[in-house]
């Protein structure tokens, strides 16, 4: 069902990419290079859309939430397609800049959101009947069900023995639920073979994490305990490849290049405000659990690493030592620019689980279960958790925020790094996420 809801968002998203051309047709007679200037136009006005989460649930549920979504992303395209557009001779008429802009900011919206929520209404939900036991399964599935908009429903739980279990699958006509959804493991190998039998009557046999994971797009800690044997498999088949750290490289170029001016106007303009140093540098814990030197802009007046150990939560205390430039950087992320440098000595990737002071780090390795899988990959300038959760201060924060860094790291992609890379814009400009 998840699977059907995210083909009906591609399915918008091309239908509102090819209107786009359509429309453009009214305002100018095809060249190549006018058709190679309107495509650099859509994809970033598309890219730009999906980075402020206009396809997103939770965005569809409101018009107010779209029609931000989508003029911010409108403009967010446009000013990254005229970078290279600038360049062709001759440009694209403003006529259809104009035209396009106004179309994907004011007309999608209403289109986008409605075709959504019409389509999403007459789906039918997918029903399934759960070995398990409700008491231990109910909270999960119950996310489970919000997050799919109402699309999953849970016919029964059952504790079964294999008459049990055989008597519910034994339907001749009309069938109360559509799949069989193991929740428990060791239930399962009880009734294996009434499993069997229920995949020969037509119902489909889906197993727990990924329903979940498709519908939550994080890992409860309470599922690794019930999957314990899946999730230590699939934890230490945790590889970093190569095109990761050539991505790495590439953005990390990128990324200083474009951030340049300000590395020179922050490197004047913070000592000018409140002296040396320029850089803060602390000890925090990498891949593997090694410690390594972290680095970022100075945004804080009197601060020194073993203060901010010593704190339960250093943000009590940072309100009054935040310097005039450090309440923007801070909000911008700017002061994240100086990690570039960790990312080039190979201690810190673009994207990963955002490294931890020591203190916090041996708290959470006692109080958080299954924390050390997040040091099977390189800690990040960016995250998966960064941009789905606010920020933490309590050990249950830091817990659900491990349950989207270990979501990351399983399910690692090119596709999942270029959402977050995507997604980490729209978070910078909306300055959301920051102290």
């Amino acid at each position: 069902m998840i699977r059907r809801i995210a083909s009906l968002k591609y399915l918008i998203a091309t239908f509102l990419f090819v209107t786009l051309f359509f429309i453009q047709s009214f305002t100018l007679r095809w060249t190549p290079g006018y058709a190679f200037q309107a495509l650099i136009l859509n994809v970033a006005i598309m890219l730009g859309i999906y980075a402020f989460r206009g396809f997103d649930n939770s965005t569809t549920y409101s018009l107010n939430s779209c029609i931000v979504s989508y003029i911010s992303g409108t403009v967010l395209g446009v000013l990254f397609a005229l970078i290279p557009i600038v360049f062709f001779t001759p440009r694209l008429p403003r006529l259809t800049f104009f035209v396009t802009a106004a179309v994907s900011a004011l007309v999608f919206p209403f289109v986008s959101c409605m075709l959504m929520r019409y389509t999403i209404r007459h789906l039918p939900p997918k029903r399934y009947l759960v070995i398990g036991r409700e008491e231990e399964l109910g909270p999960i599935l119950e996310e489970v069900k919000k997050a799919s908009m109402g699309k999953i429903e849970i016919y029964s739980y059952m504790n079964p023995s294999a008459a049990t279990l055989t008597e519910a699958i034994s339907f001749e006509e009309v069938k109360p639920f559509d799949a069989i959804l193991i929740g428990d493991p060791k239930l399962a190998r009880n009734v294996e073979d009434s499993l069997g039998q229920g995949e020969a009557n037509g119902f489909a046999i889906e197993y727990l994490p990924i329903v979940v994971e498709g519908s939550l797009k994080r890992i409860p800690l309470e599922l690794i305990d019930i999957f314990r044997d899946y999730y230590d498999v699939a934890f230490t088949d945790i590889h970093i490849s190569q095109r990761k750290r050539v991505f790495d490289l590439i953005l990390s170029a990128i990324g200083l290049i474009i951030t340049s001016p300000l590395l020179l106007f922050l490197s004047i303009a913070i000592p000018i405000e409140s002296g040396w140093p320029l850089v803060f540098k602390q000890k925090r814990i990498g891949l593997h659990m090694k410690p390594f030197t972290f680095k970022k802009f100075r945004s804080l007046t009197n601060v020194f690493e073993e203060d901010l150990n010593k704190l339960e939560d250093p943000n009590e205390t940072i309100g009054g030592r935040v310097t005039k430039i450090g309440k923007f950087i801070r909000k911008t992320r700017l002061d994240e620019i100086p990690q570039f440098f960790n990312v080039f000595q190979g201690n810190m990737s673009i994207i990963g689980p955002r490294p931890e002071m020591e203190n916090y780090h041996n708290k959470a390795l006692k109080s958080i279960p299954h924390y050390s899988y997040r040091y099977r990959l390189k800690p990040g300038i960016t995250g998966w958790a960064q941009i789905n959760y606010p920020h933490t201060s309590t050990m249950e924060d830091y817990k659900r925020k491990t349950e989207y860094d270990l979501y990351y790291i399983k399910n690692q992609s090119f596709r999942l790094d270029l959402e977050i890379t995507l997604k980490t814009i729209e978070t910078m400009l909306g300055m959301r996420g920051s102290k």
